[in-house]
């Protein structure tokens, strides 16, 4: 069923095609040196005329006195060499909130002018051509990336590679839409549509185990969300403690009193380039009051989701809790209060054995962290899946196309099975009405991108 764009998709494109020119402040929000002010849409250069006098030489700088307001480097890009596809420009003043404002203001003045929206300017771009979904998110991912791993990623993705991808696979499907329409077509020439069948089954067959690899693949969604780490243990372990101790400052409360920790404190660490999220969970444990229990409810469930659980064991206790299972999720043991028994009375190494006071071994705990998430996340990868977006829709592919290799079908329902498979390969990349998913994608940019 087709879907019905909400009132603001409606207004967005409609927007669109009446020509309105958007402006907005691209650069971060506050007090910088530098502001970049952008303009988009066919009274860019109306805008430019107005504020400046003139239209400079495109994509060349040029130092120009703005609206009597400022002077500042002035870019004009004349569509549809330029970002969105449209005519455009990006002012580049002094990052002061008030000539920022008195900037902005001044560009509005034109007719046919309004503030953007978050992610319009992407949103032209795509509706323009200029760059297709996977790309667009690619974009979003980039601008919110805070490690190096995280960074060369999106940068991968926003410069075509799941583009390149798909676009490969679904020119294959094509493929054999093409030689099963044959088939249906010569239908009565018995010879003629088993051979374009085969061959057809060929192809689907060939692309199936790629796509399989592809989905078993959750690297690229472990390092654009995090390799998560959960602390777990009995009460007084160390668990916050050792929380403190990687993130090198005081997140949780420390308390000789058990059950302090009720609910679960997260901190982002950088370690190697790799985005590890280090989560701190109440100690389990039988009984205590409903607020605890909760807590170790959560800390339970936390850690059956998690992509590595670290047991804490007190070194110092008589009777260590071994450590109990969490599903398929794997578990390294820390013993941790390694200052308070001496090298005699500990036994034989299981794990780490750390002291989160004194710190002792916490590079190694660092290291190994650093070692599993390395593991986790395949950062020489090519293009992996980086959004539950993308793997729904592949999802369906793969499941069409074992439909469509299933025999017992007759071949109007085999070639329809192909069509239903190009469709969701065609949603990744925008080529077909993917209307219900735009606004999701575009919400996440900041306004101005």
């Amino acid at each position: 069923m087709k879907h019905s764009p909400t009132h603001d998709e409606a207004r967005r494109a409609e927007a669109s095609q009446s020509g309105e020119t958007i402006v907005a402040l691209a650069s971060g929000a506050g007090v910088a040196a530098v502001a970049v002010i952008r303009i988009s849409g066919p009274q860019t250069r109306a805008v430019l005329e107005h504020l400046i006098g003139s239209v400079p030489v495109p994509r060349e700088a040029a130092l120009r006195r703005i609206g009597g307001i400022d002077r500042g480097l002035v870019l004009w890009f004349p569509g549809p060499a330029s970002f969105t596809g449209e005519d455009m420009a990006e002012l580049q003043v002094h990052g002061g909130r008030a000539v920022v404002k008195a900037v902005v203001e001044a560009a509005l003045a034109t007719v046919g002018t309004r503030l953007a929206e978050p992610g319009e300017f992407a949103r032209r771009a795509f509706e323009n051509g200029k760059l297709d979904l996977t790309e667009v998110e690619g974009l979003a991912d980039l601008v919110s990336a805070e490690t190096e791993a995280q960074r060369r990623q999106a940068l991968a993705q926003s410069e075509g590679g799941l583009r390149h991808l798909y676009e490969g696979w679904r020119a294959e499907l094509l493929k054999a839409q093409s030689l099963m329409e044959a088939g249906l077509d010569f239908s009565d020439e018995a010879d003629v549509a088993d051979d374009a069948t085969r061959l057809s089954v060929d192809v689907v067959q060939g692309l199936l185990p790629r796509i399989e690899t592809h989905l078993a693949d959750q690297s690229g969604e472990r390092l654009r969300d995090g390799f998560r780490v959960v602390i777990a243990g009995p009460p007084n372990a160390g668990k916050s403690s050792i929380l403190n101790a990687l993130a090198k400052r005081d997140v949780a409360i420390v308390s000789e009193e058990a059950g302090t920790t009720r609910d679960v404190i997260e901190v982002h660490l950088d370690i190697g380039g790799l985005p590890i999220i280090v989560a701190d969970t109440a100690g389990l444990r039988e009984g205590g009051g409903a607020v605890e229990s909760e807590g170790i409810r959560r800390a339970v469930s936390r850690a059956e989701a998690a992509d590595l659980v670290l047991w804490i064991v007190d070194g110092a206790s008589s009777n260590p809790v071994p450590a109990p299972g969490f599903g398929e999720v794997p578990v390294l043991t820390v013993t941790n209060k390694s200052d308070l028994v001496s090298g005699a009375e500990r036994g034989p190494a299981s794990g780490l054995t750390i002291s989160a006071k004194t710190g002792e071994g916490l590079e190694g705990l660092v290291a190994e962290l650093g070692r599993r998430a390395g593991e986790g996340i395949d950062v020489q990868g090519g293009a992996p899946i980086t959004r539950t977006r993308h793997r729904v829709e592949l999802v369906s592919v793969r499941d069409a196309l074992k439909r469509f290799v299933n025999h017992g079908l007759d071949a109007e329902l085999r070639a329809e099975e192909l069509r239903i498979a190009a469709h969701h390969l065609g949603r990744l990349t925008g080529r077909i009405d993917v209307e219900e998913v735009l606004g999701a994608i575009f919400s996440e940019f900041c306004i101005g991108k």
